[in-house]
């Protein structure tokens, strides 16, 4: 196997919650925390969306350069706080890096602003640009660190906080670093964006407000669409030499990763790409598709979406390994979505329980034959290995691998 990484601490701020007990209640219950937003824009007609918001006062935050932070930005601070305190972090300036992901950076602050100059005449902030840039957050968390390695920013819609996770483990392996923080956030939960993604038909049906909570259902025949959500996730990644050295014991570990893209469509896509990232990410690990105890899929709810990786799991699993997505209750977050699915990875190898995929009564009989988890959690004493897919717009595929060590 190559160079083991080691997962020494992981933060998150999402839906579920933002501390490991109320995000395990909700993960492995299959509690959703989808509601209806019932969205009303001038000269438009009124739009239901599924949401799925964070319990999170980005006010309470500070930001290290003392300027104005952006939503996103401060969830991105709070989770590698979290992770860096669940670490007892220590690094050297010069060997630490951040490695951050991102898909549509200072959404918040970009409509906020939008709102202020259009909407109101106003002047605009001169903090406006290093607020709503997309290597924002990571300028932040460099500063609160004083972190002296790369620090660099991935946006690569669905797929940016699993390539940032990815691109760590690389920087790692190669010896560029001893320590990682790497992950990535998202904070979209506004009238612009909302809309925007209602007007492309890809976000669950809603018929009343009371069917908000199960409206995702992923691999479903009743599928309609996703829920949005916002959230952020960071791990803190160390060679195995660095961890050793500072006497940390961690059972949790980086196994493989892969990233390619489809090169077919920008919105649709291709099973054969992701399967050719799951088949080098599997390669990467040194490991065979019986060794994965545990895929936590894309899992969009959408029906080409769906469609499209129950056929790339298939053709590399069969019907062998359990398929779960946790789109379900937590939302698609976009940039966020590979690091906090990564983290629903860690907990299932950690507490070796399988979280459902909530709200699918029946799997689509259209779709090839995969082992959905549904229903209830699903113990798993044996797991030892987790994959979790990310398939992006743009046709990037991003796949990570993590293992736990007996």
């Amino acid at each position: 196997m190559s160079a083991a990484v080691r997962i020494t601490g992981y933060g998150m701020v999402t839906p579920l919650g933002n501390d490991f007990a109320s995000f395990d209640a909700h993960l492995f219950g299959g509690q959703s925390a989808v509601r209806a937003h019932d969205l009303n824009l001038p000269g438009l007609d009124s739009m239901l969306i599924p949401v799925a918001q964070c319990t999170f006062h980005e006010s309470a935050l500070r930001a290290p350069s003392r300027l104005p932070m952006d939503r996103g930005t401060a969830m991105a601070l709070f989770a590698a706080q979290a992770a860096a305190q669940n670490a007892a972090l220590v690094a050297q300036p010069e060997r630490l890096g951040i490695f951050w992901g991102s898909g549509m950076g200072g959404a918040s602050s970009f409509e906020a602003t939008c709102k202020a100059l259009y909407g109101e005449q106003r002047r605009m902030r001169p903090t406006t640009v290093p607020t709503t840039m997309p290597n924002a957050a990571a300028a932040e968390l460099a500063l609160h660190f004083q972190a002296r390695g790369a620090a660099l920013t991935y946006a690569c819609a669905c797929a940016s906080s699993a390539v940032a996770i990815g691109e760590a483990l690389r920087a790692l392996r190669a010896g560029w670093i001893d320590v990682a923080i790497a992950g990535g956030h998202e904070a979209m939960l506004v009238p612009g964006v909302m809309a925007s993604w209602h007007a492309m038909r890809v976000l669950a049906a809603l018929p009343g407000e009371a069917d908000a909570p199960a409206a995702c259902r992923p691999f479903s025949a009743h599928r309609t669409g996703f829920a949005l959500g916002e959230g952020a996730a960071a791990l803190v990644l160390e060679s195995q030499a660095h961890a050793h050295a500072r006497g940390v014991e961690a059972p949790l570990f980086l196994a493989g990763y892969a990233t390619n893209c489809d090169g077919m469509h920008i919105t649709t896509p291709d099973s054969a790409g992701q399967a050719r990232a799951m088949r080098t990410a599997l390669d990467d690990a040194e490991l065979n598709p019986a060794d994965i105890g545990y895929i936590n899929a894309h899992g969009t709810a959408t029906l080409a979406g769906d469609a499209a990786e129950a056929h790339s799991i298939a053709s590399v699993f069969g019907n062998a390994t359990p398929v779960g997505s946790t789109k379900a209750i937590h939302g698609h977050l976009l940039g966020a979505g590979g690091a906090v699915e990564l983290v629903a990875a860690l907990r299932a190898l950690e507490l070796q329980r399988l979280p459902p995929t909530a709200h699918v009564q029946l799997l689509d009989p259209a779709l090839p034959s995969i082992d959905l988890l549904c229903g209830t959690s699903r113990d798993a004493p044996q797991l030892r290995y987790a994959l979790s897919n990310s398939f992006a717009f743009g046709g990037t595929n991003a796949v990570l691998i993590a293992g736990r060590e007996n």
